[in-house]
């Protein structure tokens, strides 16, 4: 425990006739933090943070009164160090992490230091949740089928965590098949206050955590701060390294009114998207305030907290009240567990009533009447493009010649393409793919238990799901099952396709399996925009499945319900869905149920048993993972002939003190890009062909295209994920006119792969540039997306605005992030891909500097471009210096 305590803040609690320590805001307050009790919620746990990790080293009495000094400007440039209290994990995340961890054990040993220097020393959860693949789907074997599939492909992957869970202290591993990571943190992990035994004594304090996965925010909802981080920062943390950022900025998001009937939490989340995005909330907490909050549950919280990623925040912050303490008892957490969190919340001034007074001291305020939601779908290609349900079809018809761009003009829309073996024809906006998969929805009863009673009535009327459409049921917890099953409800989707596909997160990342093969040839040879309807929270391009262009979000139900149309060219709020066993039309509204009837199936089936029974030993597994077999070193024993898990390149010839950065001269254009090109087109997670840079390296080392599985699933060996960067299906270079897909310009001028062009330009020892426009790097917190950026040799991103986690993930990995200013742009400037481009004084950069970017035209003319250097904080500065955030933990860890 920390001996400084400038502002007298530690003090005692007595819950239940145990007493805690804590650090009281409110005592804090009384010593000379003027007015801290005012502060929005999320601001208060930052500030318990430094109160509790004052050490006069990396937390000071100053960086304690720039909170309080907040309150006058409601931002502000200080930097502070955070430390949360945990780290969470999923596995296409988690095992490149844990990669690195192997590596610098490695290292570590290489530089004659112990290896058991390099261990967790915060609490660190992997739930491997993003390995299943929808291969199989409605039929009752197919959970058990692409559970055994799931083992044949990943056993190198859950081998190596297996040796993880054994070498690593502090580190524990949560089975496949248990649920989605987000789910198992809200309904299990997270506590809202946690505690910790410390100098003999039981200190409390705020649930704190950062997460692998950018939707790490989901429990925002239960008032747990938490965000995501790429992996490289992720590392650092959990090895003790403090997050550094600048005290942020907090926007107050106020809900009025009442949710009126037939209106879901997903309608609520795609409408609060879509607002966010326009205001602007990048590096920013939203903190949710007001009336409204009184008729929404937690798991509508927890849909809103989830999608801040979508909506650009970095967290999505509920206070505690009532319906926390609720939850948690509704979901098995102990009794003396929940009287703490009401205790410690309300002597923090934390806890809200219906009777509390809004806070009034946030940065800015938007305000929504909840009354004014109507049913919404977002779509064909971001998550904020929020369309009504009712102008979906005429959406979708304006969307179509973009979606369709490519393809040639001698294919009129609405081509009918007729599928071998079958009774009936597919066209442009066939959905093809209907998916209720993903954490957004799936941590909410509700919209489940509508999903299910969608499905019940339509079964009652004699309808089915369309043939051409592949469905899907993906929960992200087991007790989904146990509580659609006690309510005779999973009985009701398995009769209309929906039956369990796996636990785990499916169509969302992109592990939605091959379509049919005679759909995907009708597709393909007929060049259609097919169509995808999931509950998710991602519908990028690409990423969903190779052969759909347009995707759409949707609640639960109305997946359902878009499966029994299998079309967007009808719309489904006045045509039929189909023509039920009595022969008449059957409606929308004839299937949809009453909010009275979705929540009397939740009363009478959701219970605390279900959460204690399936939770009881969570990190046991199943007879599949109990049959791995775990190698019992403290270094790993790399197999060469893995294409899983390699040694990664970071540490090679690592000596003690970092080499000095230098000038980036003579560099070369490797693309330029249009705005919002996300992580997903820079890494992407879905599967691949035989054809692309990974697809051959995986045929060389005699691996069948059967056998690729994903991107994300490879994400353990480098070689495949360099050859994947930049290779989405969807991306566009500009410097090529109308070509689709991760090509370039190699240095001889001829289109190529970037993957081959990058490494001709390697050999050439020639350094690499990207150009692009706002918004680069939104969503998924994908650390290979920064990975891959910098094997492939690029040395600074030129952006005209950067995402949150990819412009941290950049400079954890030593590639510089500079931002165009004063309006500038690649196309004002007038930039076609052929200039070189130089950086100088890097040695002598300083955060948020102001860099000149020399451009040189082919034709020898030149522009000089001022930039803000987005390395924005001094811990970042060293971190570049050292070549990157594990470089500098490495040798602070050795030198120790």
């Amino acid at each position: 425990m920390t001996s400084v305590d400038s502002f007298k803040s530690k003090s005692t609690l007595t819950v239940g006739g145990k007493t805690y320590t804590y650090y009281s805001i409110a005592e804090a307050e009384k010593n000379g933090l003027t007015g801290v009790s005012r502060l929005p919620g999320s601001m208060k746990v930052v500030l318990e943070n430094l109160l509790r990790f004052e050490d006069n080293r990396t937390v000071t009495k100053a960086d304690i009164q720039a909170v309080a000094t907040w309150l006058v400007e409601r931002t502000s440039d200080h930097e502070i160090s955070y430390r949360p209290a945990r780290v969470l994990m999923q596995d296409f995340t988690g095992v490149p992490a844990v990669v690195d961890l192997a590596a610098m054990r490695d290292a570590t040993a290489k530089l004659g230091a112990n290896p058991q220097k390099i261990n967790p020393l915060v609490p660190v959860d992997l739930v491997i949740d993003h390995s299943v693949m929808v291969d199989n789907f409605g039929t009752p074997l197919a959970f058990e089928q692409n559970v055994e599939l799931e083992y044949e492909r990943n056993g190198e992957r859950y081998e190596f965590l297996r040796w993880g869970q054994s070498a690593f202290d502090n580190f524990r591993v949560v089975p496949p098949g248990t649920g989605i990571c987000h789910q198992v943190n809200l309904e299990y992990l997270a506590q809202t206050v946690w505690t910790k035994e410390e100098d003999g004594e039981t200190v409390a304090y705020p649930d704190t955590l950062v997460g692998t996965d950018s939707h790490t925010t989901m429990v925002n909802g239960m008032a747990v701060l938490g965000w995501g981080v790429g992996g490289i920062e992720a590392e650092a943390a959990m090895l003790g390294q403090p997050i550094t950022m600048l005290i942020p900025e907090v926007v107050g998001f106020k809900l009025t009114g009442k949710i009126n009937e037939g209106i879901t939490a997903t309608d609520l989340v795609l409408t609060v998207t879509e607002m966010l995005r326009k205001k602007g909330v990048v590096g920013k907490f939203v903190e949710f305030f007001g009336p409204g909050l009184d008729y929404l549950s937690l798991e509508d919280q927890a849909t809103i907290a989830n999608m801040a990623p979508e909506y650009g925040a970095t967290c999505g912050y509920f206070p505690v009240d009532a319906d926390t303490l609720k939850f948690l008892a509704t979901t098995g957490r102990d009794a003396d567990r929940v009287a703490l969190v009401e205790a410690y919340s309300k002597a923090q001034g934390m806890f809200r009533t219906t009777e509390s007074e809004d806070p009034t001291t946030f940065t800015s305020t938007l305000e929504l009447d909840l009354s004014t939601v109507v049913p919404s779908l977002s779509g064909p290609k971001r998550p904020q493009d929020r369309v009504a349900l009712k102008d979906v079809t005429p959406a979708f018809l304006k969307a179509l010649p973009d979606l369709s761009a490519g393809r040639g003009d001698d294919i009129a829309p609405f081509t009918e393409g007729a599928v071998a073996g079958a009774d009936y024809t597919i066209t442009d906006g066939s959905v093809v793919i209907a998916a209720i998969t993903s954490c957004t929805n799936t941590s909410n009863p509700s919209v489940l238990v509508a999903a299910g009673l969608v499905a019940r009535k339509a079964r009652a009327l004699g309808l089915n799901s369309k043939p051409w459409v592949k469905t899907s049921l993906a929960p992200g917890s087991q007790v989904v099952t146990d509580y659609l099953t006690a309510a005779g409800l999973q009985d009701d989707l398995d009769a209309i396709g929906f039956n369990l596909v796996g636990y785990g997160c499916t169509t969302c990342i992109g592990n939605s399996g091959p379509l049919p093969q005679a759909i995907s040839d009708t597709i393909n040879e007929k060049r259609l925009v097919a169509a995808s309807v999931l509950s998710g929270n991602r519908n990028f391009e690409g990423r969903v499945n190779p052969d759909v262009r347009a995707n759409y979000l949707a609640s639960p139900p109305l997946v359902v319900a878009y499966a029994l149309l299998g079309t967007l060219n009808v719309d489904i709020t006045t045509e039929p869905l189909g023509t039920g066993s009595n022969g008449q039309p059957v409606y929308l509204k004839d299937i949809w149920p009453s909010n009275h009837e979705i929540a009397e199936i939740v009363r009478q089936h959701v219970n605390a048993d279900m959460f204690r029974s399936r939770y009881s030993d969570v990190f046991k597994g199943d007879e599949h993972w109990q049959g791995i077999a775990v190698e019992g070193s403290e270094t790993y024993g790399w197999n060469g002939g893995s294409t899983y898990v390699q040694n990664p390149p970071y540490f090679e010839d690592l000596t003690i003190e970092p080499k000095a950065v230098t000038d980036i001269v003579s560099a070369r254009v490797l693309a330029l890009f249009l705005d919002s090109i996300t992580t997903d087109h820079i890494s992407p997670a879905g599967s691949f062909k035989s054809g692309t840079p990974g697809g051959k390296y995986l045929m060389e080392h005699q691996v069948a295209p059967k056998d690729f599985n994903s991107y994300g699933a490879r994400r353990g060996n480098h070689e495949v994920m360099m050859r994947g960067t930049f290779a989405n299906i969807r991306i566009k270079n500009m410097m090529l006119d109308g070509v689709e897909g991760g090509y370039t310009l190699g240095p001889d001028g001829s289109q190529m792969a970037i993957y081959d062009a990058a490494m001709a330009y390697q050999s050439q020892n020639t350094p690499l540039v990207i150009f692009a426009g706002k918004e680069y790097g939104t969503g998924s917190s994908r650390d290979w997306a920064a990975k891959g950026t910098n094997l492939l040799g690029v040395k600074a991103v030129i952006a005209q605005s950067f995402e949150r986690i990819h412009r941290s993930n950049l400079v954890g990995m030593g590639v510089i992030p500079l931002q165009f200013m004063d309006g500038d742009s690649w196309q004002s400037l007038g930039l076609d891909g052929t200039e070189t481009v130089d950086i100088l004084n890097v040695e002598t950069i300083v955060p948020r500097a102001v860099v000149n970017v020399k451009i040189t035209r082919a034709d020898g003319s030149v522009l000089n471009v001022e930039t803000r250097c987005r390395i924005d904080t001094a811990n970042e500065l060293d971190y570049f210096k050292n070549g990157g955030i594990l470089h500098y933990v490495l040798r602070s860890l050795v030198a120790a």
